[in-house]
């Protein structure tokens, strides 16, 4: 197990620049660090909370892009694969380079329907519904439309089970509920694409983590990111 947290950890620290506060390339090699849990208020409960919170960055560590922290309420009704959530969320955004200003700050409510699948033996799937309610600083109140798909395929063992590794997947389509925000200014009415693949391991029951690559798109950019992530069920 310490050789694997070895093996996730050595290509982030050799990617790490000398220079970290310095001007960077907004096409550079950027890095999401993330934590993201989930519980439920009892072990037979329908209800629950889930959340993460993501240090997000221009470049691999230092230059912060955004920091978003989110919370929400699950519902996961009986003798159904759905679990049903309400949240809140926070997003902080920086500016690049060595300038420490924040630019706008956006208050996001949001709700979601999702519900796994299983394929075959080892094909773990997991869809995810996601409707946005935007609050962006000096820009118009509009919502967000977000569907993911995500796969999990475990390498070592048949299933998602303690000391397991596997290969983690998905792919999220985001799509703008508006296109006028405000000032004479629009947005496109599909907003970008994330795919990602990753390794990542379970250590024990309710602990596992990943790292791996996003590679985000819209129709003017398109940027790379390192992911490494700690998830947690308690």
């Amino acid at each position: 197990m310490k050789n694997f947290i070895y093996i996730l950890l050595i290509p982030t620290l050799t990617l790490l620049p000398k220079n970290s506060l310095a001007q960077v390339d907004p096409d550079e090699m950027g890095a999401w660090y993330m934590y993201i849990f989930n519980t439920r208020f009892k072990n037979d409960s329908l209800w629950g909370i889930q959340g993460d919170i993501q240090h997000r960055n221009f470049n691999v560590i230092g230059d912060l892009q955004q920091l978003l922290i989110r919370g929400g309420i699950t519902y996961m009704p009986k003798e159904s694969p759905l679990k049903l959530t309400f949240g809140y969320a926070y997003i902080g955004n920086g500016t690049p380079g060595d300038s420490k200003e924040t630019s706008a700050v956006e208050h996001r409510f949001y709700q979601e329907t999702s519900f796994p699948v299983k394929l075959g033996k080892k094909l773990f799937l997991n869809n995810r519904f996601r409707y946005e309610l935007r609050d962006v600083e000096n820009q118009d109140f509009r919502t967000r439309y977000r569907y993911s798909l995500f796969l999990n395929v475990p390498l070592n063992n048949q299933i998602l089970e303690p000391k397991t590794v596997y290969l983690s997947m998905y792919n999220e389509v985001f799509i703008n509920g508006q296109r006028k925000i405000g000032d004479g200014k629009t947005v496109p009415f599909f907003d970008r694409n994330r795919l990602y693949g990753a390794l990542g391991y379970i250590f024990r029951k309710g602990l596992k983590m990943q790292f791996g690559m996003m590679r985000q798109t819209s129709n003017s950019f398109g940027k790379n990111q390192l992911q490494l992530s700690l998830h947690q069920t308690f």
